[in-house]
């Protein structure tokens, strides 16, 4: 495969602006909600025509609540540091009064009556809904390029895709037209396209960030996450969102690196640079793996679990309606349904002694690291690729390294890493339900990227 040009997509006014910067700039006068609403409207103007991030934009509805918001803070009204920030959704993240089409046919001229529980905290919290990002159609594919919507475009390299299902999402946020976003994660689909797309994801541990309004793929499996330029705004975020969501911690957090052997193939160049941005800020304690027998079974619940739940949920539309669905989309719907419903109850029994099996890797560690995918951005429309002399699928690779912890609900986070031939890697952490501080402080440690004004064009690890 050849190796990546340059990055090609100017960025955006907040690609290099923290949410903090942005709170203190707002509460000293330097800049005030209306203009940074405005700038980004400005963004998705010039920008989203290279990457097609964007849906739905609320230019009005963004610009009165964005005045709405100056005009409390003028009047002594704080509601905390995402007061006046644009903040995208992803589009199947309900948002009343607005086209929300969760990336299908099916639902081209949906609006729905009322928001999503997470739009709510989002709003309670001052933070200004300007737009709805592109999905995966129905949230099932990591690749980002299946949307009756148009495949969202990865900012290092528009011929490259962002990943998914969380697409324009990710876009958004690495092209620097908005500094945070939601997304949702059945498998990875927060992670996967913040990792290509050279940005931080973060979901949360099953159910902190409610899903209420949230058009599901997999109950069970669903989380809601967000995305941004790092995981310090990350971690921002989600203590808005879920204010109790981060205990003290009482101590540094012991860092483990998870050998993938078990878990798929991966580049050695990804391998390299991820390994290396973990030991310039943290020597890991020591180095696990989990058993081939386990992984099996693990996916093999996921698998199942996710069939069952998906295919629960379109049946109808399968029936009635089949030729509005994406032909991929539908593929892998028929093949979901096609999943035998003993299967599926076996992988709901067996779930909890999977999660036991897995939290024994806790019990001398606080936080687990990894690659967070085990290769850089495919082309767009790719379905195979090569990962250290193996063939594999795209799709099986992307979702490798990330699926697993959606069946334990387990938080994981992902950072920039660095580059290889100008393309981003993440660095993928995990830890227990419950001790996410020290995921956080984990993460701190990280060097941010010395490359955010593009990447390079050679291997940097």
């Amino acid at each position: 495969m050849p190796p990546s040009t340059p990055i090609t997509t100017p960025l955006g006014p907040f690609a290099d602006r923290s949410i903090s910067d942005l709170a203190a700039d707002l509460r000293t006068g330097r800049t005030t909600a209306t203009d940074l609403v405005r700038d980004a409207l400005d963004a998705v103007t010039w920008l989203d025509p290279l990457v097609n991030a964007f849906v739905t934009v609320a230019a009005d509805q963004s610009l009165a609540a964005a005045r709405e918001a100056d005009r409390e803070l003028a009047d002594g009204v704080d509601r905390g540091p995402l007061h006046g920030i644009p903040v995208a959704v992803k589009d199947l993240i309900m948002v009343a009064g607005r086209s929300v089409t969760m990336g299908s046919r099916h639902f081209a001229d949906h609006v729905p009556a009322s928001d999503a529980a997470c739009v709510r905290h989002l709003r309670t919290a001052g933070a200004i809904v300007v737009g709805q990002t592109i999905t995966h159609e129905f949230a099932y594919g990591p690749t980002g390029d299946r949307s009756a919507n148009g495949p969202s475009r990865n900012p290092h390299d528009p011929e490259r895709m962002t990943g998914g299902s969380s697409a324009g999402s990710a876009a958004a946020v690495a092209a620097g037209m908005v500094p945070l976003a939601l997304g949702t994660d059945t498998g990875g689909s927060v992670r996967i396209p913040a990792a290509l797309c050279g940005i931080a994801g973060f979901k949360p541990a099953y159910g902190r960030i409610p899903a209420d309004g949230v058009f599901p793929l997999s109950e069970t499996l669903d989380h809601v996450g967000l995305l941004a330029r790092d995981a310090e705004d990350c971690r921002i975020a989600y203590q808005v969102l879920v204010p109790d969501g981060l205990r003290p911690a009482g101590r540094e957090p012991r860092v483990a690196w998870l050998d993938t052997g078990a878990l798929s193939p991966c580049d050695p160049r990804v391998l390299s640079s991820v390994r290396a941005a973990l030991e310039a800020g943290i020597n890991p304690v020591g180095e696990l793996s989990i058993p081939p027998r386990v992984v099996q079974d693990l996916r093999e619940a996921f698998t199942a679990i996710q069939s069952g739940e998906a295919a629960a949920v379109h049946a109808g539309r399968m029936a009635e309606t089949p030729d509005l669905f994406d032909p991929e989309v539908l593929e892998r719907l028929r093949g979901a349904a096609a999943v035998p419903a003993w299967r599926y109850v076996r992988a709901l029994r067996t779930r909890p002694l999977l999660a036991e099996a897995v939290d024994g890797l806790f019990e001398r560690h606080d936080v687990l690291a990894l690659p967070t995918v085990p290769l850089t951005a495919p082309f767009l429309g790719q379905r195979e690729t090569e990962l250290d002399g193996t063939s594999v699928r795209v799709r099986d690779a992307l979702l490798a390294f990330t699926s697993l912890w959606n069946l334990l609900g387990l938080p994981a986070l992902t950072v920039p890493a660095g580059t290889v031939d100008g393309l981003p890697t993440g660095l993928q952490f995990l830890c227990r339900a419950g001790e996410e501080r020290l995921l956080f402080d984990a993460a701190a440690r990280i060097a941010p990227r010395s490359d955010r004004q593009g990447p390079s064009t050679g291997e940097d690890g």
